[in-house]
């Protein structure tokens, strides 16, 4: 059995997690994929940042689970959801840390977008 490396978030590879004040919408052939006051973004090392949506705040019929999943050393093992009406593009376009380790807790259940798989995610005032 190969026990995987769990890596602390520090000054060689930070990683923040604040909440974002603004609307961020997600898109996709004409849907609103997810909307949500409540995102959460992640700024890690020089990578840029993503936004966190809360579960509630996802149309989660428009998507279906895959059997993709990944494992990074910082947060833990990420599931994937592909998008159907994006057809493959939006293959494994969304993944989701459901157990996360402590340094990333916030973020666990919630759902990050690739943005190259959806038409757009965008910001936006709240008003």
């Amino acid at each position: 059995m190969t026990t995987k490396p769990i890596k602390i978030p520090g000054p060689d590879h930070p990683i923040t997690i604040d909440r974002n004040p603004n609307r961020v919408t997600v898109t996709l052939a004409g849907h609103i994929i997810a909307d949500t006051t409540k995102a959460l973004t992640l700024r890690e090392a020089a990578y840029p940042p993503v936004h966190y949506f809360p579960r509630r705040d996802v149309d989660m019929k428009l998507l279906k689970r895959s059997e993709h999943t990944t494992y990074c050393p910082y947060k833990g093992d990420a599931a994937y959801y592909s998008i159907p009406i994006g057809g493959p593009r939006s293959a494994d376009a969304v993944w989701s840390y459901e157990a996360t380790f402590t340094a990333v807790s916030a973020i666990a259940g919630h759902l990050a977008f690739y943005p190259d798989r959806v038409d757009s995610i965008t910001e936006s005032p709240v008003s």
